[in-house]
């Protein structure tokens, strides 16, 4: 479980350099609080923070929930992967929105199978 409790303080870790990616952008461009519009590259580092932020909804319980009732290394291991989905997301949306597909795509699939097996691993836990 220590891989997992690592694994898990690094998505939020991540989440973090995003905040600041947009504060720094937010302050580079001169929007100033509290539009949350304005200069495009800051829309698109803010879009990457929000986004990252609604899939966290997602990521953190589900990849608790796999740990516990199907396997923690499997966890820990698409965790790594939802980490390089969003850093490959903001990689693209920050050179080309229409790019982002993959890293969001990578996060979201990793997601799907944490989700996936967590699920199976309490159906069989029940049985």
């Amino acid at each position: 479980m220590a891989y997992v409790a690592l694994v898990t303080l690094l998505i939020l870790i991540q989440y973090i350099f995003f905040v600041i990616q947009a504060g720094k952008a937010r302050g580079k461009d001169n929007v100033v609080a509290p539009a949350t519009t304005g200069d495009e590259m800051y829309e698109r580092k803010s879009r990457v923070q929000i986004n990252t932020l609604e899939q966290l909804i997602i990521t953190l319980p589900a990849i608790m929930i796999c740990a516990h009732y199907f396997r923690p290394d499997v966890a820990a291991i698409l965790g790594w992967v939802f980490i390089i989905g969003r850093f490959v997301y903001s990689y693209s949306y920050t050179k080309d929105p229409k790019t982002r597909g993959l890293g969001f795509t990578i996060g979201f699939l990793a997601n799907v199978i944490l989700i996936g097996c967590g699920l199976y691993g309490i159906i069989a836990s029940m049985i």
